[in-house]
């Protein structure tokens, strides 16, 4: 591991991801890097994690080289991941048990709001929940704006004079204002950028099929959440599984 870490205010970092490519910013810059996940948990005081599903988590915190087995005491552990609220609370469980301190802390914001430093953070106990209800509402208001864009399209509306309008209006929400799904309208979101980057349609149906579960076992109602999973299924298997969420515009459309 090298022994050169890059330091903010003085802690040092070390940095593990299987894909190398990932970290290269961060190697550059002075990170650590392990060769594995045991290799950061054997000498850090906090551990933060931020991946892909349940299973992954799982996999990382709780196999027989993962953190919860190879982690000193009394370690902060802090896991970003958006999953099932019941894979946090196994985890914390299982960390009391080595006098571990665990919290969930998912995000919100995307690639552009951890570019500027504006990361939401949810942390601690509830913050799993909070994030599926965010990400719920998120993937509803995304449908609803690229319906609304695409409709204004078909009635021979600018796009741009309809966001204006929009973003003055009663309709006005974050996928229409600083995220808005028709090309060239925002210059530095994905759907200006060939929908590349961002957040992707296979996380976010990921995140709604973990809403779908949520709800299920909480008998909460939710028509239009569970139509926006079936939506971003669809939308996954008509090939834009590698696109940003907002592609629904495309979607629509009927254009790959």
């Amino acid at each position: 591991m090298d022994t050169h870490f890059f330091s903010y205010e003085g802690y040092g970092l070390t940095v593990y991801d299987l894909n190398k490519s990932t970290m290269t910013n961060l190697i550059e810059a002075g990170a650590g890097c392990a060769s594995n996940v045991a290799g950061v948990s054997k000498e850090a005081d906090v551990i933060i994690s931020m991946l892909p599903s349940n299973q992954h988590v799982l996999d990382v915190y709780t196999s027989e080289n993962g953190v919860l087995s190879t982690v000193q005491k009394n370690v902060l552990l802090i896991d970003s991941s958006t999953v099932d609220p019941s894979v946090s609370q196994l985890i914390a469980s299982q960390a009391r048990e080595r006098n571990l301190r665990f919290i969930d802390s998912p995000v919100s914001g995307g690639v552009n709001a951890a570019k500027d430093g504006t990361l939401t953070f949810m942390v601690g106990g509830m913050g799993q929940a909070a994030k599926l209800c965010n990400n719920m509402l998120l993937a509803i208001s995304m449908i609803g704006t690229a319906e609304a864009f695409n409709l204004g399209q078909k009635l021979g509306l600018d796009a741009k004079i309809l966001a204006n309008v929009v973003n003055s209006s009663t309709g006005r929400c974050w996928s229409s204002d600083l995220y808005n799904p028709v090309p060239g309208i925002l210059p530095n979101v994905p759907s200006s950028k060939n929908y590349e980057g961002g957040f992707g349609t296979t996380l976010m149906a990921k995140d709604l099929g973990l809403v779908q579960s949520a709800a299920s076992r909480t008998q909460a109602l939710i028509p239009l959440g569970s139509l926006a999973h079936q939506i971003y299924t669809a939308v996954i298997n008509q090939g834009f599984s590698n696109k940003d969420f907002s592609v629904i515009y495309q979607f629509l459309k009927g254009k790959n």
